[in-house]
């Protein structure tokens, strides 16, 4: 059994405890919560050698069966739901209704869902008068998990679904911040009896990652995170041509529109730029306001914004980088509207803040910050609008708030971006495409992308000889 306190690998159904163990801390009082092994080349070799070991098998069962072990790791997810809740909560700090209505829910339905989308997806075939093709699909093979801490056990259910469902083995890497969710997951199939070696998780840092993506016997990497890791593992994997899918990270813009709700648009802003301490991939950290109501739009979401309960960064070193974003917009003449400091106490906390009168070239509005913080800018037209919404070298997400049905479609369809939502923010079906453009990533996940990117196709021609009359 996984001990909370002192976490080891998990690895080809067994718990190993190799490797120096080093701290995690919560960070709502900066304490140190637990210990966690920290998997050097040898672990990793082992872990991705188990994982070898058991691919033919699994990719052997049928899609149905392996579907009714997604469904079996649902169930077990439910009947530790508590526990899950937790151990997220003491590696990120979150609030329990979210993680219990959010974080842990979600990880239970993400095996439900791919289950259900692989058990009914069908083959392509075409036939012409004498030559029959059709296509079959085959696992990639081992594939590097690398989830980041910001939604740790979300996102890393989102990745093992489709790639076990597809008949991959894994090897899971979450971060160092936050390895309570995978350990305890990484249980949960032991105890319903997942065959050994097809989910192993190993802990570390980034040097870990490194030794896990370029390992030669991994398959494929899918990986969440910041751009800069991204583009590091791209490096690492290049020369063994590695399949890979990145989601990476985000600038996300907001327009607001003279005709919107703006009860409806304040509301909405607000989730989208404070959720999670605004550690979400895709949070807003920059609103454009039609001119007319910018005055009245600013000071709403200033009183709400004074308003929101903070949460914690991540880590020490988090907040004070989010923290030096501030200090960056005050030196550059910004106006706060409210926030810009960190209250008093232990943890890791940063006000909520809004600022606005920075240009655009501003690095305060052109790096992603990833904390509770929004730039307010105003804008004249639509073209206008757009045009900066997409100034950006990031392109995940964008939010628009308007009441006119044609603008809707007009201005969504014009913004470089993977995922648009309108009147609306974070509202996902899980059987659409989810990825972002530029520096956002490559690839998409969800739906039959997810297993389209987790398995490969092969495809089949017969000629069909002609019958004896």
């Amino acid at each position: 059994m996984m001990s909370f306190e002192q976490v080891a690998h998990f690895i080809g159904g067994s718990w190993v405890a190799e490797g120096e163990p080093f701290p995690s801390h919560d960070p709502v009082t900066g304490q140190v919560n637990r210990r966690v092994h920290e998997a050097d080349s040898a672990v990793v070799d082992k872990a991705v050698r188990a994982a070898r070991q058991a691919a033919p098998g699994w990719a052997a069962l049928p899609v149905a069966e392996r579907a009714t072990w997604m469904r079996r790791l649902s169930e077990g997810i439910e009947a530790r739901f508590d526990d899950l809740v937790a151990a997220e909560i003491a590696d990120t700090g979150k609030p329990l209704e979210q993680t219990r209505t959010l974080d842990i829910p979600r990880g239970a339905a993400n095996f439900r869902a791919f289950a259900e989308i692989a058990a009914q997806r069908p083959s392509e075939a075409f036939h012409l008068t004498d030559v029959l093709s059709y296509t079959v699909r085959r696992p990639l093979g081992v594939v590097a998990v690398v989830v980041p801490w910001n939604l740790p056990f979300l996102l890393m259910t989102w990745k093992l679904g489709p790639a076990l469902v597809a008949g991959n083995t894994v090897v899971v890497k979450p971060s160092e911040n936050t390895p309570g969710s995978a350990a305890l997951f990484a249980q949960i199939c032991a105890d319903v009896g997942l065959p050994p070696g097809v989910v192993n998780v190993i802990h570390g840092y980034g040097t870990t990652g490194q030794l896990l993506v370029s390992h030669e016997g991994v398959d494929g990497v899918t990986f969440t995170g910041s751009t800069r890791t991204g583009s590091s593992i791209m490096k690492s994997v290049a020369d063994r041509v590695k399949p890979i899918s990145f989601e990476l990270g985000g600038k996300n813009a907001g327009l607001v529109f003279a005709d919107a709700d703006l009860d409806r648009a304040v509301e909405g802003s607000v989730r989208s730029v404070f959720t999670n301490g605004g550690q979400v991939c895709l949070c807003t950290e920059r609103l454009y306001v039609e001119r007319p109501i910018f005055e009245e739009f600013c000071a709403r979401l200033a009183e709400k914004a004074a308003s929101v309960t903070p949460q914690p960064m991540i880590s020490a070193e988090h907040r004070e980088k989010v923290l030096s974003f501030y200090a960056l917009a005050r030196d550059e003449g910004a106006k706060f509207l409210t926030g810009g400091g960190a209250p008093e106490g232990p943890g890791y906390f940063v006000e909520p803040t809004v600022v606005t009168g920075l240009p655009e070239s501003s690095r305060f509005n052109r790096e992603e910050i990833f904390g509770p913080v929004c730039h307010v800018s105003p804008f004249d037209t639509e073209g206008e609008a757009v045009a900066l919404a997409n100034d950006s070298d990031y392109g995940l997400a964008a939010t628009l708030w308007t009441t006119s049905l044609d603008r809707a479609h007009r201005v969504a369809q014009r913004l470089e971006a993977g995922l648009v939502w309108v009147n609306t923010w974070y509202l996902r079906d899980l059987r659409t495409p989810f990825g972002g453009v530029k520096l956002s990533g490559i690839g998409r996940e969800g739906g039959t992308q997810s297993l389209d990117f987790y398995s490969e196709p092969t495809t089949i021609t017969i000629k069909l000889e002609s019958a004896d009359e």
